[in-house]
């Protein structure tokens, strides 16, 4: 079933400037997995070296952080919309 990946501005360019991707997933995991595999220049934005999200990087489920939820196991319906949320650090 179709999901919807909401890509930030300052990863657009690993996806061929797309800001929203379609990928057919029942779970945050599989989608971001779909994500990877469709555009695998992402995969280290995202993941570490032990297949682990980065600690700097925030996946929200329909408006939902996943930490709180399931994490990569947490479900989501057809046309759900999942976004990407790299942490900014500032001062």
């Amino acid at each position: 079933m179709a999901i919807y990946v909401r890509i930030p501005t300052p990863l657009r360019k690993y996806t061929g400037g797309e800001d929203r991707v379609s990928v057919d997933a029942t779970t945050v995991g599989q989608a971001l997995s779909g994500l990877t595999q469709a555009y695998p220049d992402i995969q280290s934005r995202i993941f570490d070296d032990a297949g682990a999200l980065r600690r700097f990087v925030n996946v929200y489920a329909n408006d939902e952080d996943i930490r709180f939820q399931k994490d990569l196991d947490t479900e989501v319906p057809e046309g759900a919309e999942i976004s990407i949320v790299p942490a900014i650090a500032g001062g």
